[in-house]
């Protein structure tokens, strides 16, 4: 047996106290109390900015349609039955809303396009067309109400119909 000039068995290990682990764990859990929320934070922004860049496809592709049909004739949006063929309108498939992950699209009212109602059935998305008018209409918007971390101008945020 080796010993030491102090006495004491070489051998021996040392442990961590319970002060030294009771302070690992106040650390980890301030840390994970300033991640977590700032990870819900990102989620949420990125849905924001997917329904923000799918809306910005979708209603390019509408206005697309619009123009190529000003030009070969008469102006006019496409039909709901034109949209939702691939190819037509849009040159893929009808992306999925973020918020509630259905990509159909259903047919909203006047009055439900105007006040961005959303339309009983669930569906991904809203659309309003009016081709007899002068000039003619169209409304695209998000079927959904939830929250969105786009900021509006009252200092709250819009719900995803919304934008």
């Amino acid at each position: 047996m080796t010993v030491c000039r102090t006495g004491k068995n070489t051998g021996a290990r040392r442990a961590f106290t319970l002060i030294e682990l009771i302070a690992v764990l106040v650390v980890l859990a301030i840390l994970s109390g300033i991640a977590l929320p700032k990870y819900l934070d990102y989620a949420a922004r990125a849905r924001a900015s997917a329904l923000q860049g799918s809306l910005g496809g979708i209603r390019t592709g509408i206005a697309s349609f619009y123009a190529d049909s000003s030009v070969s004739g008469t102006a006019a949006y496409p039909t709901l039955a034109q949209l939702i063929v691939t190819g037509t309108v849009m040159q893929e498939a009808m992306p999925k809303n973020p918020f509630s992950g259905r990509s159909d699209v259903v047919a909203a009212s006047q009055a439900q396009a105007l006040a961005r109602t959303v339309v009983a059935g669930g569906a991904g998305w809203a659309y309003y067309i009016d081709n007899s008018t002068t000039p003619p209409e169209a409304v695209f918007y998000a079927n959904s109400t939830d929250a969105t971390t786009v900021a509006n101008n009252s200092g709250g945020f819009y719900n995803a119909n919304q934008l």
